[in-house]
């Protein structure tokens, strides 16, 4: 089991720790607005009949993470997708924190990198984002990510346009 360096994370107001499924059952509950809304998960119950990501138990503990606050509230969560020689990341932080301007977003992107860092230090670290969400574009690029390809893919809701983005910042590992 995966568990966090204190001593690389000290310096933001999380933490990363192993998801579990109370954290499953509230991703479930978070709604983004539109048109983020398309990242709003399924109801618990239908996750769970499917085993759709973190619903399966295996998924969960091998690929899906927690952030908690200092108080211990769920801010976010992390996917480290399972690609041979490169760490890609999926992420959501919590609804009522997004597009606020305030950097946390920056932050939050950053602590991630630490996660990634740290769990794979020679790999590249990568995400996917839609094109049109440049809202987390720029956040992408204050953390230190830079577009590196543009492509099609297959969604649930059909074809869409992504941008890669690879992490080019400097070396967050202390």
């Amino acid at each position: 089991m995966i568990t966090t360096n204190k001593k690389i994370h000290a310096n933001l107001p999380w933490r990363v720790v192993p998801l579990t499924e109370a954290n499953c059952r509230e991703l479930c509950t978070w709604k983004y607005s539109p048109p983020y809304d398309l990242y709003n998960w399924s109801p618990w119950k239908t996750m769970l009949h499917e085993q759709a990501e973190f619903a399966d138990p295996q998924i969960r503990a091998e690929q899906y993470r927690a952030v908690l606050d200092e108080n211990g509230i769920l801010s976010g969560f992390v996917q480290f997708f399972p690609i041979v020689g490169v760490t890609r990341l999926g992420l959501g932080l919590r609804p009522d924190v997004c597009g606020k301007a305030s950097g946390i977003g920056t932050q939050f992107v950053q602590l991630l990198v630490q996660e990634a860092q740290h769990r794979a230090p020679l790999q590249e670290i990568d995400l996917e984002v839609l094109i049109w969400n440049e809202r987390a574009i720029q956040t992408y690029e204050r953390a230190g990510f830079a577009i590196t390809d543009t492509y099609e893919r297959w969604t649930p809701t059909g074809m869409a346009a992504f941008h890669c983005m690879v992490y080019n910042g400097p070396s967050l590992i202390r």
